[in-house]
């Protein structure tokens, strides 16, 4: 038979132990633990833009996001821009509309709009698919380098393939050297 003295230890252990988690758990909700990513929810596509622009339903507001780490011809690139920008399209339309936005380091570019990856119902990274298509090309702007790798990878994947922008009469112009002779007005 337990003694008062044992038991009431034992209690007292029990006590601690629930404490801590009590306290780990508290903690860990204000400061998740080191590589722990909260996955954003699937927001309803509202405008296509181009190729690497696009306009979501987010917190029941709209949204204009740039996807990170790609840069897809402008729409005066012709006939580029538009195929980058109905390429596009066809994979949100194949997505049923919905895409899982995730953001890296920084959260907006200097046009204030949000920066983030997107991923279809099926689980594809959309900025990879456009590269991979040869629909739009590889773009670093650091910090936001989180997928380099893997965007590294379907660039030299449509390159050797020479799909899209990397054909034989393929673009001419990178889009950021386009954007600097014909600057937004």
């Amino acid at each position: 038979m337990p003694t008062k003295k044992k038991r009431r230890s034992g209690n007292f252990i029990a006590m601690v132990f629930f404490l801590l988690a009590a306290l780990f758990y508290l903690v860990n909700e204000k400061y998740p633990l080191a590589g722990k990513q909260e996955e954003e929810p699937y927001v309803s596509v509202i405008a296509v833009h181009d190729g690497d622009t696009v306009s979501v339903l987010l917190d029941k507001k709209q949204e204009k996001i740039r996807l990170i780490g790609i840069d897809a011809p402008e729409m005066g690139q012709k006939p580029w821009g538009e195929g980058a920008k109905n390429y596009l399209e066809s994979i949100l339309n194949a997505s049923g509309q919905q895409v899982r936005i995730e953001r890296d380091v920084e959260e907006r570019d200097t046009y204030g709009r949000m920066l983030a990856y997107f991923w279809t119902t099926k689980g594809e990274m959309v900025n990879v698919m456009m590269v991979r298509g040869g629909f739009a090309m590889l773009y670093t702007f650091p910090p936001n380098v989180r997928y380099v790798h893997e965007l590294t990878e379907a660039q030299t994947e449509a390159r050797n393939a020479r799909a899209g922008v990397w054909s034989e009469n393929g673009l001419q112009e990178k889009p950021r050297d386009y954007r600097k002779e014909n600057p937004r007005k």
